[in-house]
């Protein structure tokens, strides 16, 4: 019995040595001098480092920290948000980025050009002095204001005015018969006609309007209105007065002021 406890002692003594732990349970241990103990002694082994893996794993990953992810998602022509530099870009991803710019680009120089063009062409139709629209709105003035007129069509409140007639019945807008040319002296020359309407009658009106090379303005040569039945109605007629002027004031050659 002797012997047993002194073995029991010195595996003690070895196993704490190396392992540093050691759990010992014994209950009622005495050394009577009889051949039997009434409890055995139970020696618990030290855990192996090898069943803590996980814990070392968490230790040494608290010790050394968070470590930042070198890996990120590859931008693509239409996935790049401008996050990454361009000195961290790799040569597909720069040749990417740069065809989305260059698409951008010309994208707004298509719209800046489209707004140029409809702002040009809506100066020129709606509120240029020269346009169609503005010619035509003042000789419609015109005509509601001449007495002769409103004898033939009736009230001005009344008389409507537009322009060529369509085969599509459901057009609302008429399209304004109208042409500009420019001579070889340089003077400008606008010729309208439309159509007016009232109670009593309708008719046509014809435009004939000219802007000299040092012009700064259309002047009417001809202002007209035919009614089917009625003698036309001239309220410009520069033609027929220049013609008058001439043929009584020229005689034998020479004219006569």
């Amino acid at each position: 019995m002797a012997s047993k406890a002194r073995a029991f002692q010195q595996a003690c003594r070895i196993r704490s040595g190396q392992a540093g732990t050691l759990s010992c349970a014994s209950r009622d241990f005495a050394f009577s001098g009889s051949t039997s103990y009434t409890t055995p002694i139970q020696i618990l082994a030290p855990r192996s480092p090898r069943q803590c893996t996980s814990c070392r794993h968490a230790s040494t990953s608290s010790s050394s920290g968070p470590t930042p992810t070198s890996s990120r998602r590859a931008i693509t022509v239409t996935s790049d948000d401008g996050r990454y530099n361009w000195a961290d870009l790799s040569t597909g991803e720069k040749a990417a980025r740069g065809t989305q710019q260059t698409f951008n680009f010309l994208l707004v120089a298509a719209g800046l050009v489209g707004t140029i063009t409809i702002s040009y062409l809506l100066y020129t139709e709606l509120f240029a002095p020269e346009s169609s629209t503005i010619q035509f709105n003042a000789a419609v003035n015109r005509i509601k204001a001449s007495p002769e007129c409103r004898a033939l069509l009736g009230p001005s409140s009344q008389i409507k005015a537009y322009g060529e007639p369509t085969s599509n019945k459901w057009a609302r807008a008429r399209p304004l018969a109208h042409s500009t040319e420019t001579d070889k002296f340089g003077t400008t020359h606008l010729r309208m006609h439309f159509n007016v309407e009232g109670p009593e009658g309708m008719g046509v009106v014809s435009v004939h309007m000219i802007k000299p090379r040092e012009g700064d303005r259309l002047e009417y040569q001809l202002l007209s209105l035919t009614v089917k039945g009625h003698e036309t109605v001239y309220l410009e007629n520069k033609d027929a007065e220049r013609g008058v002027k001439g043929k009584v004031g020229k005689m034998f050659g020479v004219q006569w002021r």
